[in-house]
């Protein structure tokens, strides 16, 4: 490969869903069914697709065509079910992370588990967490927010933090439902609604001091940080300014979101450069969202319009730097 060339490879893909499926243990759960002969999983009402979540080798095939040398996986929102009490989410969350686990296991090297935290449950979550970081796995994926109304910033949480940052973990953070009502229109609980609960979810990290306390956690946003780079701006005028609440003894938004990761799903050359300017080049990875039509399903098209520099980083370099950074 020549100087200043394209990277014909895509380092890593941070942002890929699989929904594991065991026939047999799913049969004995509450709220859950499998049609293997249709391809389709329904829980708590609601049937779950598209059908190509339940094929990892569908996911291999589509890494093969785009040269994408791994994925690191994680279960999709409607595997969340944020809903259920915490004994029925210790069962749920055993069950899709030995899941996830299995599916690596068979498909050598390819693909790595980013294994499911029931952050609505702080508790479990620890206790998940505490029990895979001894296991050697410091991968973990986890609801932005959602319907459940607690918010990162919340002291609940402490024990969750301190567990994270003792292994040096990372934690991708993916919005789940949306907490707005009147989104239900248009599509726009996905087009609005998600990008603000990841906006919200890093609100709560930077201005509670989270990142700050914690500065051994890699914490990575989903879609480009929502409307974070947009908004923040506004965060930092509203620290220079003192403004009701908000803790002026921490560090400046500014400088704390140049310590989280995102994904590049913005789906715009500018609004990426924007990202690149908030959170700083070296901070954004590839991701697919794999296999939904709101991702990038056809990066070299998709991306085609990105400075070649910034494609160079979030292609290959900084996918290289992050799966030597937390092997």
């Amino acid at each position: 490969m020549s100087a200043g060339a394209p990277d014909p490879r895509i380092a890593l893909d941070v942002h890929a869903h699989l929904a594991p499926i065991a026939a047999d243990r799913l049969a004995v759960m509450d709220g859950a069914a499998w049609d293997a002969a249709a391809l389709r999983l329904v829980l708590d009402g609601h049937a779950v697709g598209p059908s190509a979540l339940f094929e990892p080798a569908a996911l291999i095939a589509w890494m093969d065509e785009n040269a994408v040398e791994q994925a690191w996986i994680s279960v999709p929102p409607p595997l969340y079910r944020q809903a259920l009490a915490p004994a029925d989410a210790r069962l749920w969350v055993d069950y899709v992370n030995a899941g996830l686990a299995s599916i690596v296991d068979a498909h050598h090297g390819r693909l790595a588990p980013l294994m499911h935290l029931p952050l609505e449950h702080p508790d479990l979550a620890r206790e998940v967490a505490s029990a895979w970081i001894a296991r050697g796995v410091c991968r973990f994926a986890a609801a932005a927010g959602g319907a459940h109304g607690r918010v990162l910033s919340d002291d609940a949480y402490r024990g969750v933090w301190e567990a994270l940052d003792a292994a040096g973990a990372f934690l991708f953070l993916h919005p789940a439902s949306c907490a707005d009502g009147r989104l239900a229109a248009f599509y726009l609980g996905n087009l609005v609604g998600n990008p603000h609960e990841t906006a919200v979810a890093a609100a709560h990290l930077v201005f509670g001091g989270v990142c700050e306390r914690h500065p051994h956690v890699r914490f990575c946003l989903a879609h480009g940080g929502g409307t974070t780079a947009m908004m923040a701006g506004r965060w930092q005028r509203g620290f220079a300014t003192a403004r009701p609440g908000v803790d002026v003894a921490r560090k400046a938004p500014g400088d704390l979101l140049r310590t989280i990761g995102v994904d590049c799903i913005v789906h715009d050359a500018e609004a990426l450069a924007l990202v690149a300017s908030v959170f700083g080049p070296d901070r954004i990875v590839f991701g697919s969202d794999w296999p939904f039509a709101m991702g990038i399903t056809s990066p070299r098209a998709q991306l085609a319009d990105l400075p070649q520099g910034i494609a160079r980083r979030v292609l290959a370099a900084n996918g290289d730097a992050l799966r030597a950074a937390t092997s």
